[in-house]
């Protein structure tokens, strides 16, 4: 055998694993499956994408918004949370939404920046007082759940990773004793 014709063998068995591989995960993983729908309509996913912007605003950095963390949070109360925990979760959005009403008299979707700004305000005091009474059996409030997926779902994401942290793609070899100067971003 030659080497222009071991070239064009190895050629066909690269390309065939390379074929077969792709077909193979195209149709044997996942067999049927369909996409599901989310838990949350876009309506709630754009009200939790502002939410989660007034949490984590655009500044020099991107913000929440930006980080798509609405269908993050769909996802994840989708396929993570407990039916209690949703439970909770979906009736805290109904409750905000409410208290929003009764206290800037206009939804969360039509107040101004400011306004939002000060009603999550006065939600996140109202959860740090019943998470500081709250007996352990009892569930977490539900603005809590809502913050906590905020900044996981936007400093987990591509954009908060790498523009809002300091991000090295192949970082090398680790070093434990870094300089630190305060106001320096963390690391992702």
């Amino acid at each position: 055998m030659n080497r222009r014709e071991a070239l064009k063998q190895v050629s066909w068995i690269l390309g065939g694993t390379i074929i077969g591989s792709g077909i193979f995960l195209e149709y044997g993983c996942n067999p049927a499956q369909e996409k599901t729908a989310g838990f949350f309509d876009q309506k709630t996913i754009d009200l939790l994408n502002e939410i989660g912007e007034t949490i984590l605003p655009q500044t020099s950095t991107p913000g929440a918004k930006e980080a798509k963390v609405g269908e993050f949070m769909d996802i994840m109360v989708k396929d993570c949370y407990t039916k209690a925990d949703q439970k909770i979760f979906t009736d805290g959005l109904a409750a905000l939404q409410q208290k929003c009403k009764e206290t800037q008299t206009k939804e969360f979707m039509n107040c101004s920046a400011s306004e939002r700004t000060a009603f999550l305000t006065t939600l996140d005091n109202e959860q740090k007082a019943y998470m500081e009474a709250k007996r352990a059996e009892e569930p977490s409030h539900y603005f809590r759940m809502l913050k906590e997926l905020t900044l996981l779902g936007f400093f987990t994401s591509e954009v908060g990773a790498t523009k809002a942290l300091r991000y090295i793609e192949t970082p090398g070899s680790y070093d434990g004793n870094v300089p630190y100067k305060k106001g320096d971003r963390a690391w992702a």
